[in-house]
This record gives C-alpha cells, sequence and structure tokens, in this order.
C-alpha cells in the first residue's frame, strides 16, 4: 500500500509516521517552499488523546525523547483585569501536556520523505482505483489512498468536497513570543488566564523545556535534530471583529491596546521576538455533508478547522492521525479492504470532528462576544 499525504502539518506528519512505522509506504508533499519556510513554533497544550495519539504514531524508541521534551501544565483560568486583579474566572482549571509546536514538528519530520514545493493543482481516481495527485511543479504522484491535511484552504477538499468551505468570524489575533525570563516571574497567575480589557483579550502560556530539546536529542536520539530554543512566554491578543490595525506591526498593534496596562505585560509584548509575532483570522470548517466513497480523504483543518478558543485544534488532528493509522493499518493486514477502512476513519472523524469544531466555537463569545458563528 501507497499513501499520498497533501500538508506537512501535525496531523499529516503523525499520519506519515505511524504507516511509515507500520510498514506502509508514505510520502508527504508540501506546498510551502521549504520545511522551515515558515514560522511554526507555538505552544499547544494536548489533552491526554491528543498526546497518545502522537505518541501511538511515532517509534517507541523515540518515546523517552517525547517525554522530555514536553511538560505537564495546569491553570486556573482566571480572568484578570489590564492590572492583574482577578475579577472571574473562565471554568473549570485546564490541564495537559504543553509542547512546542515547532520542536514537535521537527520530531515528526525525523526519517520521512517530504517533497516540498509541491502545490496540488487537482487529483485524478484511475481506472484501476488507484489516485493520481497533480502539481503544479512537479510530476504527479499515483497511490492507493489520497489523504488531504492541507489545513483551511485545503486544495484536496476543494475538489474532493467543494460545497465544504471555510467561515471567517471575523475575529483577528496577534500570537507572538518572548523569552521566559525572571522578569517575567510575576506573570505565573496569568499564564492560561484570560486578561481583558479596552474590548480585548490577552492570553498568556509559559512553555518551560524538561531539557533543551536540542540537547534532549542529543543525548536521547541522536538521529534526531530537534532547535534550539529556550523556555519563552506565548501570548496571544484577541481583537474585535474586523477592527482596523492602522498597518500597524504585530507588536505595535498589541501595544496600541494595552495604554494604561500593567508594566510587566507591556515589557513582555515589547521584548518579543518581531520575527515570530503574526496576525492571523479565526476561520472554521464545519464538516457537512460526507462525499462519495473513494481512495481519498481529510484529515485535520481541512475538514474540522477550529477555534483556537476551544484548544482543540491540533488534538483533533492527532487523533484523525491515529484512527486513519489504525484503519490503513487493517487494510494493510487484510482484516478489510480499503475503502471500507477510510469509510470507518470517516463515520468516526465526522462525529468526533463536528463535536470539536461547535465546542470551539461555543467557547469563542468569551472571548470575543460579536464574532460571528453562523
Amino acid at each position: 500500500m501507497r499513501v499520498s499525504v497533501v500538508g506537512a502539518g501535525l496531523g499529516g506528519l503523525a499520519l506519515a509516521q505511524g504507516l511509515r512505522g507500520a510498514g506502509i509506504e508514505a510520502d508527504v508533499f508540501e506546498r510551502d517552499p521549504g520545511i522551515t519556510a515558515r514560522f511554526q513554533g507555538y505552544r499547544l497544550v494536548l489533552n491526554p488523546a491528543g498526546f497518545q495519539s502522537v505518541r501511538a504514531c511515532l517509534p517507541t524508541r523515540w518515546h523517552p525523547l517525547l517525554d522530555e521534551i514536553v511538560m505537564e501544565a495546569s491553570a486556573e483560568q482566571l480572568i484578570l483585569d489590564p492590572q492583574l486583579n482577578e475579577i472571574g474566572r473562565l471554568g473549570a482549571g485546564r490541564t495537559g501536556i504543553v509542547v512546542d509546536r515547532q520542536v514537535l514538528r521537527h520530531l515528526l519530520l525525523t526519517g520521512l520523505t517530504v517533497h516540498t514545493d509541491a502545490t496540488l493543482t487537482g487529483y485524478d481516481v484511475l481506472a484501476d482505483g488507484n489516485v493520481q495527485a497533480r502539481f503544479a511543479r512537479r510530476d504527479p504522484a499515483t497511490a492507493d489512498l489520497l489523504v488531504g491535511a492541507d489545513g483551511v484552504t485545503s486544495a484536496v477538499r476543494a475538489v474532493l468536497s467543494p460545497q465544504t468551505t471555510s467561515t471567517d468570524t471575523g475575529v483577528r489575533f496577534v500570537i507572538g513570543r518572548t523569552p521566559l525570563t525572571d522578569e517575567f516571574a510575576g506573570l505565573s497567575k496569568a499564564y492560561g488566564s484570560k486578561i481583558t480589557g479596552d474590548g480585548v483579550s490577552l492570553l498568556l502560556g509559559a512553555m518551560r523545556f524538561r531539557t533543551p530539546p536540542k540537547q534532549a536529542a542529543e543525548q536521547l536520539a541522536p538521529e534526531v535534530t530537534l532547535p534550539d530554543i529556550g523556555d519563552y512566554v506565548r501570548w496571544a491578543m484577541i481583537l474585535p471583529p474586523n477592527g482596523s490595525l492602522e498597518d500597524l506591526t504585530a507588536q505595535d498593534a498589541v501595544l496600541s491596546r494595552m495604554e494604561g496596562w500593567h508594566p510587566e505585560l507591556r515589557a513582555l509584548i515589547e521584548q518579543a521576538d518581531p520575527d515570530n509575532s503574526t496576525l492571523l483570522s479565526i476561520r472554521v470548517v464545519k464538516p457537512g455533508e460526507r462525499w462519495a466513497s473513494g481512495p481519498v480523504t481529510l484529515l485535520g483543518d481541512a475538514i474540522h478547522a477550529t477555534s483556537p478558543t476551544g484548544g482543540n485544534g491540533a488534538n483533533t488532528a492527532l487523533r484523525d492521525a491515529d484512527l486513519l493509522r489504525r484503519c490503513l493499518i487493517e487494510a494493510g493486514e487484510g482484516r478489510q479492504d480499503l475503502l471500507s477502512a477510510v469509510d470507518d476513519y470517516e463515520r468516526q472523524m465526522f462525529e468526533y470532528g463536528a463535536d470539536a469544531v461547535r465546542s470551539s466555537l461555543d467557547k469563542l463569545p468569551a472571548f470575543a462576544p460579536e464574532a460571528k458563528l453562523s
């Protein structure tokens, strides 16, 4: 069996790793001109299902390394004012496993065949049941299964399910990171909480490594090369829907809305890495009607993109990867045919994927009351 995976995000890479470990050939095609063409290094929280999914997709020999580059975290999820006074609670405290996306992505890339500058232009289902993917600047690739793991603007979804489109909530947010130094020790109660004022919400999260990733890889898995980064604070400011940014830089857009805020909060943004600060929009994709069964399927944000306020986007993509991995292994071992295995995956994925999108949208108004949720 051969699988073509379009998209080198966490979900697509986890699937490819899991298939590779089971002896199934998997090629990854990425539209970016290079693996590090875009910064993808923010902290994220994995729930138990998400963490176990990525663990299951990785070779067991890398499990000690995975355990060393994550941290357990808990947050009270307070609501604070701009002077860091508690004024409410978001809900029950949250626990999970914290991981750096860039570090995890480099681990998942290890040993895989990844073709960059591979922009999908379409695909054809062949007479023998295989599927041939076409690309703008490279030869076509033929496989038993094509998996679209290519995000909110999925080119695979545009062909497979053109009626399924992304929805822009109108909400924008600026995200960045700042080295975690002793200067910001006083902000610890704000990590995992929401700071609200002047119509905006600021969210902070600490990333502390048990061992620096590069050092951990050298000690535990020399064949793996991980980025040389240290502890940091990930911050994100959610802006009012369709608010004007007045052509400001990402940092200045945040600072312009923090006049009179606690000096440590302003210093956190002022000392951020400008190359790792960016403006993003919140778009969602809701799974709709199932497409006709065949040798093409979707994974992650390509079919169920969530609002980041739900904290379940990466978790759901990794759950997809592990579920599809297990279904394809069954097909590879002859316990069911390929199309039945894909159908089994899609039936389950559509159900929990739709729940993930709904859950994330239910939580968005707490951060952006004017968001468009229809």
